[in-house]
C-alpha cells in the first residue's frame, strides 16, 4: 500500500513537471522572434513611396503564425501609443500582434512632402508592412480605429484578398455623413453660449487660439473623444506627439468633423465589395453615428456589429472590458471558421 502512495506521488510530480516544461515551450516560443539582435520586438521597416524610401515604426509581440494583427492608429498622424491597452489582452490570448506608427507619426520617418500625404499611398504603405510581417489571408487581421478605420476600409478594398479578418472601430463609411452628425446631432447637445463661441473662432479660422481648445476639450472631446476623468497616459503621449502638420492638412483643425483633405471621403456605396469577415463597432457617446456603424456592419458581405454603450470614440478605453471581449471573440469565430 505504501509503495502505491509512492508510485502516486512520483507520477503526479512527473505529471506536472512535464506540464511545467509544456508551458515554459510554448512561452518561449512566443517570444521568440529568431532575432540574432533582441530589440523587443522593435522593427523599422523600409517603405517604398513615389518620392523615395523611407522607415516605419513597429512592435512585435508574439509569435502565432495562425493569427497576426496589425493595429492601424488614428489621427491621421496620430502614434501607436493610445492602442498600448491592446497590449495585455492579446498577450493573453497568445495572439501576435504589430503597433505600428504610420508615416508621417512621432516614432517613424517624417518627410514634408506633403505629396505623401494621401489615402491611396497609406494604402500602399499598409501593404508593404504586411509582406514585411509576413502575413496573408491565412492569418491576417487589420484593426483600424478612427482614421485607421477609414484605412482599413480602403485597404481591405484594395488588397482584402491578403486578408482574413478586419475590424472597424469608431468609424463611418461617409466623412459628409460624419460630418453632419458632429453638427447636427453632437453640436445640439451642446451649452448654446458654448457652441456660439465655437462657431465664431471656426467662422474667422482662428483654430491657432487657445481658447477653441479650451472650449472643445470639456465640452466635446471629453464628452464624445474618451469619457474617462483622467485620460490614460498612452492616450495623453498620443496627442502629445501628433504630427499637427500632416493631421491638419488631412482632417482638418479639429475632430468635430472633417475639414481637410479626407472631407469628401466616401465608401459607402463600395462596402458590398468587401467580403472578408468584418466587424464594425460603434459607441454610445462616440464621435461617430452608432446606427451608422451597426448599418455597415449590414453592408459588408460577412458582417457583424459590436455596440459598447458606455464607450466613445476611445471605446477600446471607456468601454474597455465590452470593445476587448468583443473584438477577441471575433477574431476567434474568424480563426475556427465560423
Amino acid at each position: 500500500m505504501r509503495y502505491l502512495s509512492v508510485l502516486l506521488v512520483f507520477l503526479l510530480l512527473t505529471s506536472c513537471k512535464e506540464k511545467s516544461n509544456s508551458n515554459e515551450i510554448l512561452v518561449s516560443n512566443y517570444f521568440n522572434y529568431g532575432d540574432s539582435l533582441e530589440t523587443a520586438g522593435v522593427k523599422m521597416i523600409p517603405i517604398q513611396t513615389p518620392v523615395g524610401e523611407f522607415k516605419v515604426w513597429t512592435k512585435r509581440f508574439g509569435t502565432n503564425p495562425k493569427i497576426k494583427i496589425l493595429l492601424l492608429h488614428g489621427g491621421p498622424a496620430m502614434t501607436h501609443e493610445y492602442m498600448e491597452c491592446f497590449e495585455t489582452f492579446f498577450q493573453r490570448e497568445g495572439f501576435e500582434f504589430y503597433e505600428y506608427d504610420q508615416l508621417g507619426s512621432y516614432y517613424s520617418d517624417q518627410p514634408t512632402d506633403s505629396t505623401l500625404w494621401t489615402t491611396e499611398r497609406f494604402v500602399e504603405e499598409v501593404e508593404q508592412v504586411r509582406k514585411a510581417i509576413g502575413a496573408d489571408s491565412s492569418n491576417f487581421y487589420v484593426i483600424g480605429n478612427s482614421w485607421g478605420g477609414i484605412l482599413g476600409m480602403e485597404y481591405a478594398l484594395k488588397y482584402q484578398k491578403n486578408l482574413k479578418g478586419l475590424i472597424i472601430g469608431n468609424m463611418m463609411a461617409s466623412a459628409t455623413e460624419y460630418g453632419a452628425y458632429a453638427n447636427e446631432v453632437l453640436a445640439k447637445q451642446m451649452k448654446l453660449e458654448v457652441l456660439s463661441e465655437i462657431r465664431a473662432l471656426e467662422a474667422k479660422k482662428d483654430f491657432a487660439n487657445p481658447r477653441y481648445m479650451e472650449l472643445l476639450l470639456p465640452n466635446f472631446y471629453k464628452e464624445h473623444l474618451c469619457r474617462l476623468d483622467e485620460w490614460p497616459d498612452a492616450v495623453n503621449r498620443s496627442f502629445k506627439h501628433v504630427n499637427n502638420e500632416v493631421y491638419t492638412l488631412m482632417q482638418g483643425p479639429s475632430e468635430f468633423g472633417i475639414g481637410g483633405r479626407l472631407a469628401k471621403w466616401d465608401v459607402k456605396n463600395r462596402l458590398k465589395e468587401i467580403a472578408v469577415p468584418t466587424l464594425m463597432v460603434g459607441a454610445k457617446y462616440d464621435t461617430m453615428d452608432p446606427k451608422a456603424m451597426e448599418e455597415q456592419s449590414k453592408l459588408v458581405q460577412n458582417g457583424s456589429y459590436l455596440y459598447c454603450p458606455n464607450g466613445s470614440h476611445l471605446a477600446m478605453w471607456d468601454d474597455q472590458k465590452v470593445f476587448m471581449n468583443g473584438v477577441i471573440q471575433f477574431i476567434k469565430e474568424v480563426d475556427k471558421g465560423k
